[in-house]
Parts: structure tokens; C-alpha cells; sequence
């Protein structure tokens, strides 16, 4: 019975079409091509009304740029050519009686061909008529107009390019003289039926000349330009203007240089070809800087999949210009295939992007994190309204000059892929390197062994990161356009306002006050850009002009108006500097802003020159969007148009395709770097498919891209088991996102995950394809075991290749990624966490008590963080030094991340690098606690000894230093006398420390000091962690084991022998047991055994130790071994106040000329050192029972006591003025010596709670590290206590 079609449609309706699969990122929304500023919108219209006489100079610009738009349209044509005989139909014998109408059709479709190519002849006829005219007129030595500008000069040099760039495609094009043989051929046959086809033959033969003569349109442009006039000026103007700007580098876009680099030997080829004057050139310009150029740029890229080698145009051109013929130097050039192999890997090394990856990504990535800044800045200034004048320019200035330096980034790679691929079109491969892997192929076409297998690993991962780079820069200026808009116009107009309202002002009353034609020259420039309306003091110019007040106007203030100049006054601005530094004329020798004969100051020359390239810097900056457009497109790495005619194919297979060959390396190396950059190589398929469209004008073009989109997009289906990790690493990510920081962010609800449910996908076990059944589940199982071994690695890299400081950061990724694997662990069978952080920590034994992360901690501590942290006892942080020489050993690179080994999305990312950011610049408590966390009991003990074994060995090595600075000292040292006051102390002091040739002993004492102090210290910040652990656990632990507390604080323990822990499990093992029905009542048995051993367990860790105590301990035995040289018995059995040898003296000298050096030496010694030293000597001196010595005998403290009774006897003789005197510049040295006592007396106070000296044994200690029996005191736990034993 058939179901109606209303019901069919209704139980349709029913099903939902709504899938679960996770979105994947779509393609980047194309930035416009809009243009406005960098082209006149009214073709210089308005440069009449500025009265330069620019008439003619833009008449001609016009007309040059016209016949460029033209220019690039033949060119387009004739690069998306393809040959049409191909597709001509071949009729059978039998049908042989038709030909004549076949020939008819034939003719007819490829005359509609045949009529763009002699479109083309007429065109370039015409355009080398035009700009030998333009160039003649120009060139005569009898200056009759203005002229030419540098627009002008860019009009003439970008219309050669064009010409050059036809000329080349007209001679590689295969396919264009075989058509034309195909239209001759049926142009025969078919005009036999005609009447006067003369004319029509003798077009005819004009177009099979002119395509069949190689570098035709030079040719012709060589004889139009010499035909009536030389203009062999003209031309060595334009070489010098190319020469400058590519040395200088004062071109923002790299299209620009490239321009410059194809016609630069085309140039110098005509030049050189005049019959006159032919030499004059290389007179003008060496020829060295010609030669260096051209070698440094063998290859330069001209279209897509075409290069132009300046050495090989020059050597074929020579052959038609014959006065060139001559310049061997330039001819003996070696082609790109000639270069010798040890010049080979210097350009490799110069080409090849993977030799730059590593700086490029530095610049990435400073240049990601000062943007963002600056454009957090610009938000800030615009929801304020501050009215701050300069705060606003700066910020707005900085924003400016970062836009500058990121089109300048981005015009420098983009420019190197451009570089790359015609590096690797003219070296392709020879062997395919991957053919025994392709036993299947047999044919390598041209542009496999060009592509396809001229790309190592290295390099398309290489590439890869790049073309990320690129976009994603771009991206991030593209979103901000509207934000920076007015930023970048206030900055241009400030700028130009700047120039010539303040500098231009200043120029006309100094250095052109006589010269008159220069002072006009700069008044029109003031007249022409000058915003008088934006000037907030522009006062009485009668006032201005006068020369007593030329100190006091500084600097002319103006109104931020978001007013950029036209194109128009760029235009002739650039006009009038160049006629102020040449004079009008631009043949004098040493270029446009050489060393003139016009007047201008070498200083004035420098503002107009930096000026003057700043103008066109302004265009581009103006016209945002379409340069971003520019310099973020690649679209030109899919086009192949050139090998598809060689290889006489339709297309070529997608594993051809240079951006499918990237994404197919992300999935083949799955490479924690590039995943992020995954989708990256399909913004390339959009460059391509909008240069089609929009430059090209080719609808088949369009519809093979996205062909070849569809069938690479498909590929992408196998990311399912990755986006299941990021998606549960996000929700673990978010789970523990500190909830403080939610709640004051404005977009939290970017920090929340959204639900997304794969338990239909993980319960797949049966999944059948061509006959067999996959388990899916067991894929992704072993998958997600692998990605976690692998994110535990780039944790622990990412740790090793920072400073310890980083040490919270990776507690954190490491609590995320553990409940990401308890997340997953509910629906897939994973390997437990602990088992494989300990595998990678490889510390699965059970004998090593080391671990990948305890060494790793250590390194750091003994190669970087104790050389180069200093401590600030008042915050108890450690600081980098800003000072301090590095010592730290080699470090791993830092492994590239994807997003979700870090945190999962990128919102969660950045948001806890914002929170880990605040514990990168210190080391203090919340990183103990993190060291803690990580290493466990297992490894700790671990690095305490190796700790304490740094610092033995420290003690070790400063004993000679030492021994050495004892030698320098006096035999004895007097007390202080208080009748020299404060100066004679200070000179007595220096009289006694007589070491001063021992200043590198003194360094390395003080660096050795500092060291152990940082040791000691930061084993006080682990005893307080400890001691704050166990704490926390004996307050969880207090109520199993029965203790209470009393009403006298101490704590109570329970009266019976057991403790309410074994009480309850033998209680159920009892009733267990005594019931019939139990199947295994010894289990239970065992679980109260168990019980009473964790029950001895947890009362031994009640009865630990203190790690400080313990250290002193063993820093006591360290220092006992020198005690007979650091120690001097007084022979009298009294204190003897004049002993220098002791230790203490040592340091009171060392910390007298420390105070006085750091005070003196600009580079601020203290920073470098720290209170670590303090602590140091502080703790080697109480051990050593020399405190009171210290207290009393002390450099320092003495000139205290002297400069306190000699303030106090000028205070009390009322003469204050004289107290005052006396103690004049000894205020800063007496403050430092005050917070030094003040730190010294903090030192020694702990020590005695925490180790007091009752007797020398107190603190004894083993040579092999067991500590001796010390003598209890109270409200300290002993360090020394063995772990009590059951009944005791």
C-alpha cells in the first residue's frame, strides 16, 4: 500500500538532520581590495592648484599609469593562456569530404586568440611609443618643465616591468607560436576563397615576427627610445634611483623591490647600449654595486611559476645590443644553474625559509605580543577620553610605528616565499627522492620534480609556520582596522605638521635665511601641507622671526585631527625636497640625497631625506586594507600555469598541489606545532581563487580551485580523535580557571566550554569498511594514550627550556591535563596518569630516587637560578639580577605548541599565561609549594642533598679566595679611633684592607657567598612549605589517630593503645570474621593489619623534622673542617681585638668596601648580590661562634658608633651647621650600613631559634652525612629524631 506523499513529508519532518560532529574552523574572510590611496582617485587633478608647474609631469604620469592597468590586463591575458589546437576536433576518414568546414570552424575559433595577441602587438607598439616620448621629453639637457617626480620615476619603472614582464611570458609560452602555426595553417585554406586578404597577410606576418622574435618588445622600446633623442640621462637617473633604493632598502613592499630588481638589468643594458657616452654610467655608478646586487639576487621572481635571472637577460641581450657586448663582468655572471656548489649552499642558506624559521618565529612572536599591547593601549585611551595630549600621541605614535614595522615584517616573509619558490623553479630536483616509496608512479612530471619533490620536511614545515605567521598577523591587523584608523591618520598628520610647521620653520630662520630660492622652495612646501587650523600657537609671526626668541620656541603644538594628506601632496612634497637637495637637477653625481653642491647641512639634509621616504610610507599606511591585502597574499603558490602547458596535462593531481602538500605534513609528521596551522594552506586556495577572479578575470581557473578544494577538504576527516582531546582539555581548562578572574572578566562566557557529547563516536567498536571491521574505540584509545605521553613531554620540554620560575606553570598544566585524563578515563580505558608521568619522568625503578623533573630542577638551580637570582630577604622572593652575568647552560628549543597541549582553546590560553605571567619574574613561596607538589617525597630528599651538597662544595672552593685575602690583611687591626670622626675612620679602614690587587678574589668570594646564602634561603622557603604540609595532613590525620587538643595547647593522645583508625577496621574484621556466612574472612584480617601500619605511619611523619635545621647541621660540618683557618684560638683566653685572620674580619672588610662600591658604581652592585650574601656570612659566622666578634669588631658597625658620638658632641656644642658639614656625603653610606646591620641582626636571630649553640656538639655532624646526637631545645621540633617505634 503506497504512503501518501503528505504523511511521507510529515514523518520526514520528524527526523532531525542536525549532526553532532564538531565544527571545524572555516576559511579566513578575504581582506579588500579597495584601493584609494596609493592610486590618485582624480588622477592628480588637484596638483594644478598648487601652482608648481607639475602640468606636464602629471599629464605623463596619467598616461603611464594608464598604460600600466592596461599593461598588467595583456599580461594576465597572456600568462592564463592555453593552447586551444588541444581541444581541436580530429576528423576520421571517413569524414575527410568536411574539412573545409572543419578549417572554417578552426579559423574561426582561434582568430577570436589570434585577435588578443595582435591586441597585444598594438598595445606594446604603442606603450614603448609613449614612454620613449615621455622619457625623451624629459631628458633634455635644457630644463624646459618640472619634472619628472618620483612618481613619476615609480610610473616609468613600473611601465618597463610590464613590458619586461610581457616580453618574458611571450618568449616562455610554447603554446602561443603553435597556435599561431594552427591559424596560419587554416588561415591558408580558408582565404583561398577570399578577395584582398594582402593586408590581412601582412598583418599576419607582423605578428609571426613579433612572436617569434625573442625580447621583441625590447627591441622595440631600444629603437623608439634612441630613435630621435638619447636619453641615456633619463636612464642613469633611473639605474641610481634602483640602486639606492635596493641598498637602502627604502622600499615598504616587497612588490616594489622586485620591480626594482627585474628592471634593473634591463636598464643597465639599454643604458649601455647607446653608440655615446656609453661608459658615463659606470663613472656615475661602480660597478661593483651593480654586481652586488645582481648577486645577491640571482633569481627573482616574475610570475607564479616563472623566475627571471638578471644574469641570463643580460647574456641573451648582449647578443642584440653590442656596444653591451663588452661588459664582461656583468656577462660572466653565472646563471642560476651555474652556480658552483660551494656558492650554492651560501644562496640556499640565503633562499631557503628554513634557515630563517627560528628568527622569523622570534619575530612573530615579539611582534604578536607588542602589538597587542599597543592595541590594548589605544582601547584604553579611546573608552577614557583622557585629554592628555602627549600620553595620546605617544600611544598613538607607538601604534603607528608598529603598523610600519608589521607591513615591513610582512612584506620581508612574504617576500621570501615569493623568493623561495622561484629559488626551487630554477634548481629543481634531479631524482625524485621519495621514488621507492611511488613504486606506482611512472611518469614525474616537471612540476613534481619542482614542487613536489623539491621540498624536504624541514622546508614545508618551515613554510607551513610562515604562511601561518603571515596570516595570522595580517589577521590581527585586519580585525583592528576601524580601532587604529584614526590612530594612524592623527600620526601622519602630526607628522607632517611636525615637518613642516616646527623643522621647516626653523630651517627658513637659520640655515636658508639668505637663500632665497631654497626659502621659497620651503615655503611652498609649508604652504602646500600646513594645517594652520590644527596649530594651538601659532602667535605673531613678527614675534616668531625674531632671534632672541628662537630658544624659546621649542617645539609647535597642534590639535590631533584625523586629516591625512592626499596623494596629491605627497606627490609634490616628494617633488619639492628633491628639488631643494638637487637643485633642480637629479643627474648630479652621488645620488639624490648625496654630498650636494646646494647648501643644505648635512643635519637638515638627514630630516629631508628621512622625511622624504616617510612620505611614502604614508600611502601604504593610508590605503590599510588593500596593503594588507598585498602582503598577506599567497595565492600564488597554487598557480602552475607555465608547467601544465610543458607537461601537456589538464591539471595536475592534488598531491602536486603545493598547499595540499603542506596540510598532508601536518597529518603525516603530526607535529605539536603545526596543528594550529592546519587550516592555514586554504587561505592560500582563497588568495588563489580571488586572484582569479578578481586580477586574472579567469571564470576556469575559479572552478578548478575549488575543485580541488572540495577533494583536499574531504582529507581532513581522520582530525576527529584531536578535536575529542581539545574538547576535553577545554572543559578541564575551564573547570579549574580561577573563579576570581572569571568573575571580573567582561567576556567570561569565551572561558566556558561548550557541551559537546562524543559518546556515540567512543562506543563505536564495530566499524566496517571494504570487508573489514575497525574498532574504533581501540584507535582512539591508543591514540589518546600516545597524545598524553606526548603532552607530558611538551610540558616537561616546554618547563626545560625556561627558568625555574616556570615551575607553577607547569603544576598548573599538569592539574589540567590530569583531570582531562579523569574527564576521558569515564568513557575510554587509558593508561593510568601516574603511571605515565612517571614514564616520562623516567623514574619507573624503584631504586632511583631521580627523576627527569628533580634534574631538571637542579640544572636549574646550579646553572641559573643561584648565579643569577638575588634574594629580597624583605618580600622573600628571589629576582633575577639585572646585572648578573648569565651562566646558564645551552637550553632545548622550546617545543612549537598546539593549543590544546597547552590549555585547549586559545582564550583559555592566553588567560593562563595571563595568571602564570604573574609568577615569571620572582621565585618565592607559591613556586616551593609547586616544587613540592611535583616532586613528591620520592625525589625531594633527593635534591636536599644535592643542595647541601652545592653548598659544602661552595665552602670548598672560596677556602683558598679566602686564605688569599687573609694573606693581604695587616697582622693586626686597631679599633676605630673617635678621634679621627667620620673621615679619618673611613681613611684608617682603607689603610688596613690592603687587597685591594686581590679584587677577583674578593668577586669570587662574594659570588661564592651569594650562592650559598641563595641555597640556605631557599632551603628555609622549603622547610616553611614543609612545615605548612604537614600541617594540612595532621589536620586530617589528627582525628583517625585520636589526638585532640588539650586546654594547655598541647595535644592530647588517646589513653588506650589503639587509635580510632585501627579500632574501626578491627572492629569489622571482628564482626566479619564471627559471621558464619563470610567466604573470605581473611582479607579483613589483613585490612586491620594494613590499619595498624598506616597507623605507625602516620604518627612517624607527626614526629618530623626541620630541613633548615638539618641544613645547618650540615653546613656546620662543612665549616668545621676550616674552623683552625677561619678561627684563631686567642692565645691570652681572652677576646683578642686585634686578630685579622678570622673569618669575620674577612667579611666585615668585604661588606665596608661592598657598601662603599655599590654606592659609587653606577651599575648598582647590590642588585647583582643581593641579601643572599648576608645570609651567608651571617650563617658561617654564628656557626663558627664569632657573632659577638662580629657585633663588636665590625667596619661597619664601628663607623656607625663613630659617626653617632659625632653627631651627637656637634649637636651638643650647638653647632648644627658644622655637624651637617661633617657628615655630608656620608649620609647614603651610613643608611646602607644601617638596613645591612638591621639584615645581619634579622639573620642571626633565626639562627639562634632555630639552631642555638648550647654547646659546639650541638650542631656536629658526620663526614658521610648522619647527624650526631644534638641537644634539644624548645618549641622546635628536632631535625635528628629517628622515626619512634611502636610501644615507644
Amino acid at each position: 500500500m503506497a504512503i501518501p506523499v503528505e504523511e511521507a513529508i510529515a514523518a520526514l519532518s520528524t527526523f532531525s538532520l542536525e549532526d553532532e560532529q564538531p565544527e571545524v574552523q572555516g576559511l579566513a574572510i578575504l581582506i579588500s581590495t579597495e584601493r584609494c590611496a596609493t592610486n590618485s582617485p582624480i588622477e592628480f587633478g588637484d596638483v594644478a592648484a598648487y601652482r608648481l608647474s607639475l602640468a606636464e609631469d602629471t599629464k605623463a604620469v596619467n598616461q603611464l599609469n594608464t598604460l600600466i592597468h592596461e599593461g598588467r590586463e595583456m599580461t594576465s591575458l597572456l600568462y592564463t593562456y592555453r593552447s586551444c589546437v588541444k581541444a581541436l576536433p580530429q576528423l576520421p576518414d571517413s569524414m575527410k569530404h568536411n574539412q573545409a568546414d572543419l578549417y572554417l570552424e578552426t579559423y574561426q575559433v582561434l582568430d577570436l586568440e589570434m585577435s588578443r595577441l595582435r591586441e597585444i602587438q598594438r598595445w606594446q607598439a604603442s606603450a614603448a611609443t609613449k614612454l620613449a616620448a615621455d622619457m625623451q621629453r624629459f631628458a633634455r639637457p635644457e630644463r624646459l618643465m618640472n619634472g619628472p617626480t618620483v612618481t613619476h620615476f615609480w610610473s616609468i619603472l613600473k611601465l618597463l616591468d610590464v613590458l619586461v614582464q610581457l616580453d618574458h611570458l611571450k618568449n616562455a609560452k610554447a603554446s602561443i607560436p603553435n597556435d599561431f602555426s594552427w591559424y596560419k595553417r587554416t588561415f591558408t585554406q580558408v582565404s583561398i576563397q577570399w578577395q584582398d586578404t594582402d593586408s590581412m597577410r601582412e598583418e599576419l606576418d607582423d605578428l609571426q615576427i613579433f612572436l617569434s622574435t625573442r625580447w621583441a618588445i625590447l627591441l622595440n622600446l631600444h629603437a623608439e627610445m634612441f630613435r630621435t633623442n638619447t636619453v641615456e640621462d633619463i636612464l642613469q637617473v633611473l639605474i641610481v634611483f634602483c640602486v639606492e633604493s635596493l641598498e637602502l632598502d627604502f622600499t615598504l613592499l616587497y612588490p616594489e623591490r622586485h620591480t626594482l630588481l627585474r628592471i634593473l638589468p634591463v636598464l643597465v643594458v639599454l643604458a649601455s647600449s647607446s653608440d655615446k657616452e656609453s661608459e658615463s654610467m659606470y663613472k656615475r655608478i661602480k660597478i661593483n654595486r651593480l654586481l652586488n646586487i645582481f648577486k645577491n639576487d640571482p633569481v627573482i621572481p616574475a610570475f607564479p611559476d616563472l623566475h627571471l635571472s638578471p644574469a641570463a637577460i643580460m647574456k641573451e641581450l648582449s647578443m642584440y645590443f653590442q656596444n653591451f657586448s663588452s661588459q664582461n663582468r656583468l656577462l660572466t655572471l653565472p646563471g642560476p644553474h651555474e652556480i658552483t656548489p660551494r656558492e650554492l649552499q651560501d644562496y640556499q642558506r640565503r633562499y631557503l625559509i628554513v634557515n630563517h624559521i627560528g628568527t622569523i618565529r622570534a619575530e612573530h612572536d615579539d611582534f604578536s605580543i607588542r602589538f597587542a599591547s599597543a592595541l590594548n593601549q589605544i582601547v584604553v585611551l579611546q573608552s577614557t577620553g583622557t585629554t592628555d595630549s602627549d600620553w595620546s600621541r605617544e600611544v598613538k605614535g607607538n601604534m603607528y610605528d608598529l603598523v610600519v614595522e608589521g607591513f615591513q615584517l610582512l612584506s620581508r616573509w612574504t617576500g621570501r616565499v615569493w623568493e623561495q619558490c622561484a629559488w626551487k623553479f630554477s634548481r629543481p630536483c634531479k631524482e625524485p627522492a621519495s621514488i621507492s616509496s611511488h613504486q606506482n608512479s611512472t611518469t614525474f612530471f616537471d612540476y613534481e620534480k619542482v614542487v613536489r619533490w623539491n621540498y624536504t620536511a624541514d622546508e614545508r614545515k618551515a613554510l607551513l609556520e610562515l604562511v601561518g605567521f603571515i596570516k595570522s598577523v595580517g589577521l590581527m591587523m585586519e580585525r583592528c582596522d576601524t580601532l587604529v584608523a584614526d590612530a594612524l591618520w592623527e600620526t601622519i598628520h602630526a607628522e607632517v605638521q611636525d615637518f613642516v610647521q616646527d623643522r621647516l620653520d626653523t630651517m627658513l630662520r637659520t640655515t636658508f635665511r639668505k637663500k632665497k630660492d631654497l626659502s621659497r622652495i620651503l615655503s611652498d612646501m609649508r604652504t602646500l601641507a600646513a594645517d594652520w587650523m590644527a596649530n594651538t600657537n601659532r602667535g605673531d609671526p613678527e614675534l616668531r622671526s625674531l632671534p632672541q626668541e628662537n630658544e624659546e620656541i621649542k617645539q609647535v603644538a597642534f590639535y590631533p585631527r584625523p586629516v591625512a594628506p592626499t596623494t596629491a601632496q605627497v606627490h609634490c612634497l616628494q617633488f619639492l625636497i628633491c628639488e631643494l637637495v638637487s637643485g633642480g637637477n637629479l643627474r648630479k653625481p652621488g645620488g639624490l640625497f648625496g654630498n650636494s653642491g646646494s647648501g643644505v647641512s648635512v643635519e637638515d639634509l638627514k630630516q629631508l631625506e628621512t622625511f622624504f621616504y616617510k612620505l611614502g610610507f604614508f600611502l601604504h599606511i593610508i590605503d590599510y586594507k588593500a596593503t594588507l591585502c598585498t602582503l598577506t597574499d599567497l595565492g600564488f603558490l597554487w598557480f602552475r600555469e607555465f608547467y601544465l602547458e610543458s607537461s601537456r596535462v589538464i591539471q595536475f593531481p592534488i598531491e602536486c598541489s603545493l598547499p595540499w602538500m603542506l596540510v598532508e605534513h601536518v597529518i603525516e609528521s603530526q607535529d605539536a606545532g603545526l596543528f594550529q596551522s592546519i587550516l592555514m594552506p586554504f587561505d592560500i586556495y582563497n588568495d588563489s581563487a580571488q586572484h582569479a577572479l578578481a586580477v586574472l578575470k579567469q571564470r576556469f581557473l575559479y572552478d578548478e580551485i575549488e575543485a580541488e578544494v572540495d577533494l583536499c577538504f574531504d582529507q581532513l576527516v581522520y582530525k576527529l580523535h584531536e578535536i575529542i582531546f581539545s574538547y576535553y582539555k577545554n572543559f578541564a581548562a575551564s573547570a579549574l580557571l580561577d573563579q576570581s578572574f572569571l568573575t571580573v572578566c567582561d567576556d567570561a562566557d569565551n572561558y566556558s566550554t561548550k557541551p559537546m557529547r562524543f559518546n556515540e563516536i567512543l562506543n563505536l567498536r564495530r566499524i566496517k569498511a571494504l570487508g573489514r571491521t575497525i574498532n574504533l574505540r581501540s584507535l582512539i584509545t591508543q591514540r589518546m594514550n600516545r597524545l598524553f605521553r606526548e603532552n607530558i613531554d611538551f610540558l616537561f620540554d616546554h618547563f626545560e627550556s625556561q627558568d625555574l620560575c616556570a615551575v607553577v606553570e607547569l603544576q598548573k598544566l599538569l592539574d589540567v591535563l590530569k583531570l582531562t585524563h579523569q574527564l576521558l578515563s569515564e568513557v575510554l580505558e587509558l593508561d593510568s596518569f601516574t603511571m605515565m608521568l612517571n614514564e616520562m619522568q623516567e623514574s619507573l625503578s624503584l631504586v632511583s630516587f631521580s627523576s627527569r623533573l628533580s634534574s631538571q630542577i637542579w640544572a636549574e638551580m646550579q646553572n641559573d637560578f643561584l648565579p643569577n637570582y638575588i634574594l629580597c630577604n624583605t618580600t622573600q622572593r628571589f629576582i633575577r639580577s639585572s646585572t648578573g652575568a648569565r651562566q646558564d647552560s645551552e637550553k632545548a628549543t622550546i617545543p612549537a605548541e598546539k593549543p590544546y597541549l597547552y590549555c585547549g582553546s586559545q582564550d583559555l590560553n592566553l588567560a593562563y599565561q595571563s595568571l602564570v605571567a604573574l609568577y615569571s619574574e620572582f621565585f618565592g613561596i607559591p613556586h616551593m609549594f609547586a616544587i613540592v607538589q611535583l616532586l613528591g617525597p620520592r625525589s625531594l630528599p633527593w635534591i636536599l642533598r644535592a643542595v647541601l651538597d652545592h653548598i659544602s662544595s661552595k665552602i670548598t672552593a672560596i677556602a683558598p679566595r679566602i686564605a688569599g685575602l687573609q694573606e693581604a690583611l695587616p697582622k693586626s687591626i686597631n679599633l676605630l679611633s673617635f678621634d679621627g670622626g667620620v673621615a679619618g675612620c673611613q681613611k684608617f679602614i682603607h689603610e688596613q684592607l690592603t687587597w685591594g690587587a686581590r679584587s677577583e678574589l674578593k668577586t669570587e668570594v662574594l659570588h661564592g657567598l651569594k650562592e650559598i646564602g641563595s641555597a640556605l634561603y631557599w632551603l628555609s622557603l622549603l622547610d616553611i612549605v614543609l612545615r605548612q604540609t604537614d600541617t594540612v595532613q595532621f589536620m586530617q590525620t589528627a582525628i583517625w589517630l585520636g589526638l585532640l587538643p588539650g586546654s594547655d595547647g598541647e595535644v592530647k593522645k588517646p589513653d588506650n593503645s589503639d587509635t580510632p583508625l585501627v579500632n574501626l577496621f578491627k572492629n569489622v574484621a571482628s564482626a566479619v570474621v564471627s559471621n558464619p556466612s563470610c567466604l573470605n574472612p581473611s582479607s579483613f584480617l589483613i585490612m586491620s593489619k594494613q590499619a595498624e601500619a598506616a597507623d605507625l605511619l602516620y604518627k612517624s611523619k607527626l614526629s618530623s623534622g626541620s630541613v633548615l635545621e638539618y641544613a645547618l647541621a650540615f653546613v656546620n660540618a662543612a665549616v668545621d673542617r676550616h674552623y683552625s683557618k677561619w678561627s684563631a684560638t686567642p692565645k691570652t683566653g681572652f677576646i683578642d681585638i686585634t686578630t685579622s685572620k678570622d673569618f669575620y674580619r674577612i667579611f666585615s672588610g668585604l661588606q665596608f668596601e661592598y657598601w662603599e662600591s655599590s654606592l659609587l658604581d653606577t651599575s648598582r652592585r647590590n642588585e647583582s648580590l643581593g641579601d643572599s650574601v648576608a645570609w651567608a656570612a651571617c650563617t658561617i659566622i654564628y656557626l663558627l661562634g664569632q657573632q659577638q666578634h662580629f657585633e663588636l669588631f665590625d667596619f661597619s658597625y664601628q663607623f656607625l658608633n663613630v659617626a653617632e658620638v659625632e653627631c651627637a658632641f656637634m649637636m651638643q656644642s650647638s653647632d648644627r651647621l658644622k655637624a651637617a658639614n661633617n657628615l655630608q656625603g656620608y649620609e647614603n653610606l651610613l643608611e646602607a650600613m644601617k638596613k645591612g646591620r638591621r639584615l645581619n641582626n634579622h639573620v642571626f636571630s633565626i639562627l639562634r631559634a632555630r639552631c642555638p649553640l648550647e654547646d659546639k656538639t650541638a650542631c656536629a655532624i658526620k663526614q658521610s652525612g648522619a647527624p650526631l646526637h644534638r641537644v634539644r631545645f624548645a618549641n622546635t621540633v628536632s631535625a635528628f629524631e629517628t622515626l619512634p617505634q611502636k610501644g615507644t
